[in-house]
């Protein structure tokens, strides 16, 4: 646990309690704080009364007299589409909004770390899709090499959660658009932008907003080093405001789209072979094609810039290679889970977006497509040029019918259900063929989260298989 300083002996109100609200409570408490906790939920609340904390109502008359600051968990919106009325009162009080990881960055570092050898160290990752990925894969080179490291933030523990730093740690986070919004303090020592895509866009106001949100953690982190991702316009804007020259390695430029050129630091991979250029030299390269856990240009995307991480860190290429070879790739994200009679089963319920769809749709071949559930604002037109592959679609969800009506060019059945949908696609599934659950779209009509919804997939499959 880090304990969080600056508020001993102050009144610090809590506002939700899940895993991030109650890790934030206890870290409160082992500061020397007073966490005043409340949850619109009654059963959240008995959970934080179970372990001694106080329960203070901050929706009634005066509830902010006294309190220091305020501390909201990730998912509770602060400005879009309307601000909580409970962050509204504590605005007019003149209180403070903070949240956890604005907490983690002022109360990291300790005076122990005089001491140390080697300076501990914070990686932080954001972006729209690759960023969970990308934090999981640095996260496992660093481990494979033998150098002590953590892994928290969007994923993993909570960031309060961790174990406080010893010599020459490296604690990975995984940061969403939603933590680096309102976050007080954000010191990296290294910042990662993975790419942008339309997602969010209700809570931030639209796409302007949601790229302010990530950019803050660079224009107000001010990392020591940035990785960033320039296959789109927000990535290349944001390189060229942190770089003060064409020669200036401290922002490392990463694509997977073309070939990198000129006098700077660059990490690009292109026909499945990752490169490394300084100074216009190539000085390390990577074949990722053999890597079963990193299919796909989107992968090979996430490659490269946990490569540059790993370099900034001073990990050797080979190394970095050894790590990248023996990571099994995450849950839920272009996730092989079994090969049965010559088909591949692949499971990428994290692809709720049409571009993440795009993306896992482009590193496999000959597919029988799962797809469907709660659309997202825009439409799948983005899917137009992506369905090359596709041999037909199985649509689940509840509006099954009108999400296959929008597939143009592509055989779609509707299926509605998961059971439906795997049932017809292994019948039909030929030898060299891939059954890819990726469903460009929220799972909530049919299921709790897209976690939820892969495992179905899952167990169904193998079930299915024996």
């Amino acid at each position: 646990m880090i304990p969080v300083k600056g508020f001993e002996n102050a009144r610090v109100a809590v506002l939700g309690l899940g895993r991030s609200g109650l890790a934030t409570a206890r870290a409160l408490r082992e500061g020397g704080a007073e966490a005043l906790c409340w949850d619109d939920n009654p059963a959240a609340r008995d959970v934080a009364e179970a372990e001694g904390f106080a329960i203070h109502d901050l929706t009634r008359q005066g509830a902010f007299e006294d309190v220091a600051t305020l501390i909201v968990s990730p998912g509770i919106p602060h400005l879009y589409p309307a601000p909580n009325p409970v962050i509204i009162a504590a605005q007019e009080a003149g209180v403070p909004v903070d949240n956890d990881i604005g907490l983690f960055f002022r109360s990291f570092a300790t005076s122990q770390w005089h001491s140390f050898d080697v300076m501990p160290k914070v990686v932080a990752i954001t972006g729209s899709n690759g960023k969970s990925t990308t934090s999981a894969l640095i996260h496992h080179i660093l481990d494979h090499s033998g150098r002590r490291t953590q892994l928290a933030g969007n994923i993993g523990r909570g960031v309060l959660d961790i174990e406080p730093a010893e010599d020459g740690d490296v604690v990975v986070l995984e940061l969403s658009s939603y933590q680096t919004e309102l976050a007080r303090a954000m010191t990296p020592d290294v910042a990662v932008f993975t790419n942008l895509t339309p997602d969010h866009l209700d809570r931030h106001g639209g796409m302007g907003g949601y790229f302010a949100a990530k950019r803050r953690l660079f224009a107000e982190g001010g990392p020591d080093r940035a990785v960033i991702g320039v296959d789109e316009a927000e990535g290349r804007y944001l390189a060229g405001q942190l770089a003060e020259g064409p020669t200036d390695d401290r922002v490392i430029r990463v694509s997977v789209d073309r070939k990198l050129a000129g006098p700077g630091w660059h990490v690009f991979a292109r026909k499945g072979f990752l490169s490394e250029y300084r100074k216009g030299r190539q000085v390390g390269s990577v074949d990722l094609r053999p890597i079963k856990g990193l299919p796909g240009s989107h992968n090979h995307q996430n490659a490269c810039a946990a490569y540059a991480v790993c370099r900034t860190l001073g990990l050797a290429p080979r190394v970095i290679e050894a790590g990248m070879a023996s990571f099994g790739g995450l849950p839920h994200r272009s996730q092989i889970i079994a090969e049965a009679g010559g088909v591949a089963y692949v499971n990428d319920s994290k692809a709720t977006n049409v571009d993440s769809a795009a993306k896992a749709l482009a590193a496999f071949k000959r597919i029988r497509w799962i797809c469907g559930g709660l659309e997202k604002d825009g439409g799948l037109e983005a899917l137009s040029g992506a369905t090359g592959e596709v041999i037909k679609a199985y649509v689940i969800g509840r509006e099954a019918a009108n999400f296959a009506m929008q597939l143009d060019g592509v055989e779609a059945e509707v299926c509605t259900t998961m059971d439906a949908a795997i049932s017809r696609a292994m019948a039909e599934a030929q030898e060299g063929e891939t059954v890819l659950l990726a469903p460009a779209a929220a799972s909530f009509d049919q299921y709790d989260s897209f976690e939820k919804r892969g495992e179905h997939f899952a167990e169904l499959v193998m079930a299915a298989i024996g």
